[in-house]
Formats: C-alpha cells, sequence, structure tokens
C-alpha cells in the first residue's frame, strides 16, 4: 500500500458500558478525558454512544462506548480484545497516576518492568481493562532499530510473573497526594492495543503482510510466558500506532465474548476516503470481504474481521467532531446525524439525560 493509503496508527476502540452517567463520571472525572461527543448508536438509535479523548479529540486518543445496560458480562478470549493502554510520559507520572487512581478507590497494579515500557493496571466501573504506559526506553534497546520484531526477545527472568518482587513493586507509588490531573499528566493518545489470538504467526501475517503494519517485538507475555506476545506498529512504532497479541494453542482458551466491561471493536486510521476505497480494493484481493462504506458523522468507516474475528474498523481522520458542535463545547449536548433529527423526540425519550461538566 503506497503512502497516501497507508494506515497511520490507532483511530478509536469501542466498549460497552452498562451505564452511561457512571461512565462519564469516570473517564471524565477519574481518567480525566474530555468526552467530546455524546451521539447514539447509528446502528441501534436507541443506545448511547459516547467518545472520550484528548482536548483536541484526534485519532489515536479516542475510547468510546455502547450503552447497553441489559448487555451480560462479557470475556476475554479469542477474537476479543485484553486490555487498552493509555501513554504516559515518564515513570515518575506514572506513580502520579497510580497514587491518583488509588486515591480515588481504584485498585491499581504494577508499575511492572516490561522492558520496552513499564505498566500499571486497572479496571474502570464495567471491568474493561485499561494500562496506562511509559512512552519508553522504546523497542530499540534489545534490538537494531531496522530489525526489529525478527527474532524471538525473551525477557529477563526477573521480569516475568513468579520471579517478581510482587511486595515491593505493589509499594511503589508517589509519595505525596496527587491533587489533581495536571498538564504533565493528562493522557494525550494511546500506548497500544492488546487481543488475543489463537494463532500468533498467521495472525502476524494479517496485520502486517496484509494491512502493512510493521512488526515490533516479538516476546513472550510476562505474566503468562508459555505464550508469545508479538508487537506490530507504523513506521517507528510511537505509542498510539501499536498493536499486540497473545497467543495461545488452539483450542487452549475459549472464545471471547462482547459485553460490559468488554471491547466490541478497534478501528485503525487512514487520512480519507481515498485511502479508505483502496483498503477496501486490497482486502478484498486477500479474500477478506468488508462492509460498504457507512457514514459516521465525524469519520467515514469500512469493517471486516481478523482471522480470529476480531472486529476490525478502517476509520477516516476526518472530517472530526467538530461538524455539529463548536470546538469549545464538544460534547455538552446531545448530537443526532441529519437522517435521525426527525426522530430525536422519541430517541431522546429513550436515554437518560446526562450530566457533563
Amino acid at each position: 500500500m503506497d503512502g497516501a493509503a497507508a494506515i497511520t496508527g490507532i483511530h478509536h476502540l469501542t466498549a460497552v458500558c452498562a451505564d452511561a452517567q457512571r461512565t462519564v463520571s469516570f473517564y471524565t472525572g477519574i481518567m480525566g478525558l474530555r468526552l467530546v461527543k455524546q451521539t447514539v448508536n447509528f446502528d441501534d438509535p436507541g443506545a448511547y454512544h459516547l467518545y472520550f479523548g484528548n482536548e483536541a479529540a484526534d485519532p489515536g486518543s479516542l475510547l468510546t462506548f455502547f450503552e447497553w445496560p441489559n448487555a451480560a458480562r462479557g470475556h476475554t478470549g479469542i477474537g476479543t480484545t485484553h486490555h487498552v493502554a493509555f501513554e504516559t510520559v515518564t515513570a515518575a507520572t506514572q506513580d502520579r497516576w497510580k497514587r491518583w487512581l488509588t486515591d480515588n478507590g481504584v485498585k491499581v497494579s504494577g508499575p511492572y518492568d516490561r522492558v520496552y515500557f513499564r505498566s500499571i493496571y486497572f479496571q474502570d466501573p464495567d471491568g474493561l481493562i485499561i494500562e496506562i504506559a511509559t512512552r519508553g526506553p522504546g523497542w530499540s534497546v534489545d534490538e537494531a532499530p531496522d530489525a526489529l520484531g525478527q527474532e524471538l526477545r525473551p525477557p529477563p527472568v526477573e521480569t516475568t510473573a513468579g520471579h517478581r518482587d510482587e511486595a515491593a513493586i505493589a509499594a511503589v507509588t508517589w509519595p505525596e497526594p496527587v491533587a489533581e490531573i495536571d498538564a504533565e499528566m493528562r493522557l494525550e493518545r494511546m500506548h497500544h492495543i492488546t487481543f488475543m489470538a489463537s494463532d500468533a504467526e498467521r495472525t502476524m501475517a494479517f496485520y502486517a503482510e496484509t494491512l502493512g503494519m510493521r512488526p515490533l517485538k516479538r516476546t513472550v507475555n510476562f505474566d503468562d510466558p508459555t505464550s508469545p506476545h508479538l508487537y506490530v506498529g507504523v513506521g517507528d512504532g510511537a505509542p498510539g500506532t501499536v498493536i499486540t497479541w497473545f497467543g495461545y494453542q488452539p483450542g487452549t482458551r475459549p472464545r471471547g465474548a462482547v459485553g460490559r466491561g468488554m471491547t466490541h471493536h478497534f478501528a485503525l486510521n487512514v487520512a480519507n476516503e481515498d485511502a479508505q476505497r483502496a483498503w477496501q480494493e486490497r482486502l478484498a484481493e486477500a479474500g477478506v470481504p468488508t462492509t460498504e462504506f457507512l457514514d459516521r458523522q465525524y469519520f467515514k468507516s469500512i469493517y471486516f474481521n481478523d482471522p480470529d474475528g476480531h472486529i476490525v474498523e478502517i476509520a477516516t481522520a476526518g472530517p472530526g467532531f467538530a461538524t455539529d458542535e463548536d470546538p469549545g463545547h464538544l460534547g455538552e449536548s446531545l448530537r443526532l446525524p441529519a437522517w435521525l433529527e426527525a426522530d430525536r423526540a422519541a430517541i431522546a425519550g429513550r436515554l437518560r439525560p446526562l450530566a457533563v461538566g
């Protein structure tokens, strides 16, 4: 795929929540993200679709939710996402995040040394696993920059489950209370998305060869060293471009189930509709069926499945979230596309109004 049509990174990840107001309170109040759009699921207009991101609502910062109050609890497994990671710049800002979260009643594990970054983990109110990972030290600490992802790089044994000093790790935090999420702490973009695959090498062929992403690392799951952990990205593998997966032998892990606390799909970013058309053609040539082009008001989308059935979207970078709201007032009221405006009263009547801000 030529440069103009290439995937440039992550666009967004969409998950399922049970209570829109609780989700707004957590992601704006505890995570410090901005609610950049409150609308409905265009394929299910009786359900909220909430978008959270950085102040500019940039692709790569966007975490979105369908509110399905009656959905069963989802669970991880083959064909589902395991967790989503946001980037923080340094270990110090990460320690401040740990103190902020724990002081706000959120249980946090880590920080864990992942060699290429350092990680803490916690769950949102529905059980979605969230990681905050440091920007570096980066992929080239154990491989030359021009040879990333070519050979297996086992982690140092002291970083793996059963060999870590868990008590010492749990004790690491910022020494003083954190009064607020300041500019240094603010989460500006995702770091990576990790899912579960039944055949790690088949999945590598799909993302690297079919989708044209760059292999970045071949290692193992530090928490289950029997499982390979493979990484791909774009360019030099900057945070916000990285997709990873844990591999499992066929039949050793159940299939995952989408539901509350679980990802529904994730989206990769391309520049425009011409790039999207090129991808639809390339995927068709590779024998991967896609949906028709769908107008999501703030971007255009096509959808397809990876080898394990995970729903993957290719979304355009624009037109963006200011098409129907002033940039200074994103997410403050319910917005509907033109084709649903005639049903506004009925749609709004099925939704519980949100307290925002």
